[in-house]
């Protein structure tokens, strides 16, 4: 069942505060493999003029990840998880993100529409700091695989390679 269009633009309630940990930030730039001293080391960080170290760019995937679940969970928009595949993933910052910021995640459905059988759902998500001071906006699209083709009629399925 395609996705309702009429949900763009529904918003959900902000998240819980989420505590942005030295170790949080280290253990991810480790993650993906980025050595950058900003991102592990206090004393960097500061020379940059941080109060403490950074966040690598695509960090804030750990909130809005969490943050977007309602979106699949909501019983009203009928999304099979199953068939849900990650379109793109984009950020755009007011500044980054810093050890020690307490930050919540508000989502809204930016946009719902169809094609080629699928759907695509574009959400935005809104971080800002428990203070309402806005650090980034994350942007997603996930892709919602329509249901498999049936073969047609009278067709016979190969099973196993034989032929």
């Amino acid at each position: 069942m395609p996705i309702d269009p009429s949900y763009a633009g529904r918003s959900y309630p902000a998240t819980l505060p989420y505590e942005v940990g030295v170790e949080k930030i280290r253990e991810f730039a480790d993650a993906i493999g980025d050595a950058n001293p900003a991102f592990h080391d206090r004393d960097a960080a500061r020379a940059l003029g941080y109060a403490d170290v950074i966040a690598p760019p695509t960090f804030p995937v750990v909130l809005t990840f969490r943050a977007s679940r309602i979106i699949i969970e909501d019983p009203a928009l009928g999304i099979d998880y199953s068939r849900v595949v990650h379109g793109e993933q984009r950020f755009s910052y007011a500044r980054p993100v810093e050890a020690g910021d307490s930050l919540t995640v508000t989502v809204t459905i930016d946009s719902i529409k169809s094609a080629g059988g699928h759907d695509m759902l574009t959400s935005r998500s809104d971080i800002s700091t428990v203070g309402g001071e806005h650090v980034v906006t994350a942007r997603s699209t996930l892709v919602v695989r329509g249901p498999e083709p049936r073969p047609p009629a009278g067709a016979t399925l190969l099973q196993d390679g034989a032929g």
